[in-house]
């Protein structure tokens, strides 16, 4: 969800304020994915570079994590969706990681749609926490080194038990991963569009969705 400081920058705004329209974009494109009838819906909130931005633009975005999970987390639970967290979120303040258990937890029952945010998130992390944690089990003699596959692998990562990854969108005209689901994305569709994060809507995902509909995905067959 990249572009709010750009959308924030052009308006005179401080960043804070395109992160405030950043969230509310989420809030459209949750309900347009619902609607569409998306099975997983995957939104990159804070990665685990973005300790590198200033404190004060920190303490906004958990401000606003905080905020967000209060006020609509009744009508997530209501609507049947799951939450699901990616990365480690328990690096963030203790009220904050409370907060985002505590809405896991309740959450968890749903089956209607899956929400995961990436929060604390980089896929290189994730992978190689994936390779620790199987040689782990390896020297504990549970699994052999041959019992690694890509199915184990799959199986250590902070996706387990997901869908597979069907369409990865990127916003604000930038063409790369960013570290963003590498392992996940290996057969994915990529959707790079020039839109800023707060200016795109449920009409700019229903657009992705269509674009999507159009690809012959062939996954190395011919």
């Amino acid at each position: 969800m990249d572009g709010n400081g750009r959308w924030a920058k052009a308006r005179g705004l401080p960043r804070a304020a395109g992160h405030r329209q950043g969230a509310e974009s989420a809030r459209k494109v949750l309900r347009a994915a619902g609607e569409a009838g998306v099975e997983c819906l995957t939104l990159y909130a804070f990665s685990s570079e973005n300790w590198r931005r200033p404190e004060d633009e920190i303490n906004d975005l958990m401000g606003l994590l905080r905020f967000y999970i209060g006020r609509e987390l009744g009508a997530l639970h209501k609507e049947g969706i799951r939450l699901k967290i990616l990365g480690d979120h328990s690096a963030f303040s203790a009220e904050t990681a409370r907060m985002v258990d505590e809405a896991v937890e309740r959450t968890a029952a749903n089956t209607r749609m899956t929400l995961a945010i990436a929060l604390n998130y980089g896929s290189r992390l994730e992978l190689t926490n994936a390779a620790r944690a199987l040689a782990a089990r390896v020297a504990a003699g549970e699994i052999g080194a041959d019992d690694i596959d890509e199915t184990a692998i799959e199986g250590a990562l902070d996706t387990a038990g997901l869908p597979p990854l069907d369409l990865v969108i990127r916003t604000s005209g930038e063409h790369r991963l960013s570290n963003f689901l590498l392992w996940q994305a290996a057969y994915a569709e990529l959707l790079f569009v020039d839109t800023l994060w707060p200016d795109f809507d449920g009409d700019e995902f229903r657009s992705a969705l269509q674009a999507f509909a159009g690809r012959e995905r062939r996954f190395g067959g011919r």
